[in-house]
């Protein structure tokens, strides 16, 4: 089992010089860096750059500063770095200020497509072969440094999810397209996680989003560091912070089930700050029926998951044609007409790829009264818990 010590210390800005210091004492909180990344090893390093191109401050990407703190660490035990995601647009690197910080520090900064993907047994709940990306595998350590957001199809989008990157963009569409059931959809998740499980994450919880992410929700101020060498773990802790069951998260709960770490609270060493002490109170879930889904008899869970979920809806006011929901699309319910976007409701499978791709707001998650109904129970259930 995974080490299940987390460890939650607060941060300032990103601006701030005590950014770098609370993520040097998250890290020594566990015993110090070299407890997971041996001197000299080749060392990757897992960023969330979510496609396509997003500025830092829309709280989208792993914020630039945040990975400079980590890689600075980095940087005093091994030159061996390379930082990278899957992008389809290379100006992601730019826009983001990941060259630049890369360039500064003298990692190498790494597009996973340039260097190709290896199919690897798996041996999962969905998936038997995945193809990963070749500089992944070849690392001999991984740091997972996702982004604390929430998600409108997972609910939570952290340190599991993060590792959905490594795998072929046309693969990932593909994959909405067959396992569009939110259960399903994160053991597939999770199967991608078991092959490529993190030495360590460090969770850029420092600004947060909550609403309608992972791309098109609203940044929210958290001042937090949380990091363990137990993905799963970290995961945890956040969920619990943001008022989230750990356990009723698909992908927390499955990765739990499969002894890939430890997705219970009551089983996980917190250090550094009590969660009771930075619990963010009315932090805003995705609109959609998320956690009461998984309360409701088996039975239920296809008719919940087919008329309780929010669908994608075109605001044509905000749309520019720009395309890229077409793109992301994996079924063509897609698609520009007269120079604005339009979604076909009877091939919509309500994974939400165009919101997600959608950098103009032009894509609303909307929800009936029903699914409504839910999401009040949901709130109801939060405050209860607290």
């Amino acid at each position: 089992m995974a080490n299940t010590r987390v460890a939650v210390v607060r941060a300032g800005g990103y601006g701030s010089p005590e950014l770098c210091d609370a993520v040097e004492r998250a890290l020594d909180l566990l015993g110090g860096l070299e407890q997971f990344i041996p001197r000299g090893a080749k060392v990757f390093v897992k960023v969330n750059l979510l496609p396509p191109p997003s500025p830092p401050e829309r709280a989208i990407i792993t914020h630039p500063a945040f990975a400079e703190a980590v890689l600075s660490l980095l940087r005093e035990i091994t030159p061996h770095i390379t930082v990278g995601d899957d992008v389809h647009d290379l100006r992601s690197f730019e826009v983001s200020g990941y060259r630049e910080i890369c360039a500064r520090l003298g990692v190498e900064l790494l597009n996973l497509r340039e260097k190709g993907f290896t199919e690897v047994e798996v041996n999962g709940a969905v998936l038997d072969k995945a193809y990963i990306a070749r500089a992944v595998l070849e690392a001999d350590v991984i740091v997972n440094l996702p982004k604390l957001k929430t998600h409108s199809l997972t609910t939570f989008t952290g340190a599991v999810k993060n590792f959905y990157g490594v795998v072929p963009a046309g693969l990932r569409t593909r994959f909405h397209g067959d396992h569009p059931r939110p259960a399903e959809f994160c053991q597939l998740l999770v199967d991608i996680f078991s092959a490529v499980r993190p030495a360590l994450t460090v969770m850029d919880a420092v600004v947060g989003m909550e609403g309608a992410g992972p791309a098109n929700g609203d940044p929210r101020e958290i001042g937090l560091v949380i990091a363990g060498g137990d993905a799963v773990a970290v995961d945890a802790v956040a969920q619990s912070i943001v008022g989230l069951d750990p356990l009723r998260v698909w992908t927390t709960r499955h990765a739990h089930d499969r002894g890939l770490g430890t997705g219970d609270p009551a089983e996980i060493e917190v250090v550094g700050e009590e969660v009771a002490s930075v619990r963010v109170e009315d932090f805003r879930l995705p609109p959609a029926a998320g956690e009461v889904l998984g309360r409701l008899p088996r039975i239920l869970t296809r008719w919940a998951t087919q008329h309780l979920q929010a669908c994608p809806v075109v605001v044509p006011e905000r749309c520019v044609g720009c395309g890229a929901c077409v793109c992301a699309c994996p079924t063509g319910a897609a698609a520009i007409d007269g120079g604005r976007a339009r979604i076909d409701r009877r091939s919509c499978i309500r994974c939400m790829c165009c919101h997600e791709a959608c950098r103009y707001d032009a894509i609303e998650l909307r929800t009936d009264s029903v699914a409504r109904l839910i999401r009040s129970l949901e709130v109801a259930l939060h405050r209860r818990r607290r």
